[in-house]
């Protein structure tokens, strides 16, 4: 078991992840201890907020999986990948989800009365995810 730990610290594009998400959570805590004169600890395990974990850790890996295995690689292809859907689902769904859900908290604390119509359209259904995921099987079976 012991071995097994030791593994882990030596896999520096894991290193490099979780280092990456771990200073990103850090700066939170310190960024809103200069903005609001206030320590707060919960900020450190706070998805959301500047600046972006879930960036800093998927580009962490990707580069150094590219850094290790090469620019060229397959895996540096699947890390890329990875690192475009987290980044892109972190700025698109999951920012649309938090503006939801502050106007429906601002809606039912009576802080507003009048509204603008929010995007419905954040997820897909099972039929869409479906359909997805046959168009990438073809395109991977034409293009190989």
């Amino acid at each position: 078991m012991r071995g097994f730990v030791l593994t882990i610290f030596h896999n520096g594009p894991l290193m490099s992840a979780l280092i990456a998400w771990f200073i990103a959570q850090f700066a939170k805590v310190v960024i809103h201890l200069i903005k609001e004169r206030e320590f707060d600890l919960s900020k450190f395990f706070a998805s959301g907020g500047m600046p972006s974990s879930h960036s800093s850790t998927v580009t962490g890996l990707a580069l150094s999986v590219g850094l290790r295995n090469g620019f060229e690689s397959v895996v540096f292809a699947i890390a890329v990948i990875f690192a475009i859907i987290i980044m892109y689902d972190a700025s698109g769904v999951r920012l649309a989800v938090s503006k939801h859900a502050k106007l429906l908290n601002d809606f039912f604390h009576g802080r507003i009365k009048d509204y603008k119509a929010l995007n419905e359209l954040v997820g897909h259904t099972s039929y869409e995810v479906v359909v997805g995921a046959l168009i990438g099987i073809i395109v991977a079976i034409l293009v190989s």
